[in-house]
């Protein structure tokens, strides 16, 4: 970059004082070093992004490279299993069945139903709560009107 020493610096302030006057200095003085900032920011910013992109590309890279490694361990995984497979059909004969298939696969999926979400039956799930819990809780478990419920509680008179 530019390399601008102390003696530099204090030409140019000389020249700018000259140049612009003592009175509009200042201001001018803000006004550069507030552009000087933006643009310090803005370089910042580019480099930050330049940077991130940079390290995209190798994770890129890096993850592609996994990916291959994985699929070719995974693809002698398969072949040295469907030799193993083979091997052992061929010395067991038919009784042999494979570990992903059960045996009664047919049978066992008729006789376990499949899930059903419960669903949010909120009148079913009250009902399970028991009586004694709700006396001490103060859950109303009939349903009175207004009029019934001010009766109930209204006091008595003493004759």
């Amino acid at each position: 970059m530019i390399d601008i020493g102390l003696s530099k610096m204090a030409l140019i302030g000389a020249v700018a004082l000259i140049v612009i006057g003592p009175e509009k200095l200042p201001r001018v003085a803000r006004t550069v070093g507030t552009l000087l900032g933006k643009a310090q920011r803005y370089v910042s910013d580019v480099k930050a992004e330049v940077n991130r992109s940079m390290e995209l590309d190798e994770l890129r890279k890096m993850k592609d490279t996994v990916e291959g490694a994985a699929r070719d361990v995974e693809q002698s995984i398969q072949t040295s299993a469907s030799d193993f497979q083979k091997d052992m059909e061929s010395s067991l004969g038919e009784d042999f069945t494979p570990l992903g298939e059960p045996s009664g696969a047919q049978e066992l999926s008729s006789v376990v139903p499949a899930y059903k979400h419960p669903g949010k039956n909120w009148r079913l799930k009250r009902g399970a709560m028991p009586q004694w819990y709700k006396a001490r809780a103060g859950v109303r478990t009939k349903a009175q009107s207004g009029a019934a419920r001010v009766a109930r509680f209204r006091p008595q008179k003493f004759h």
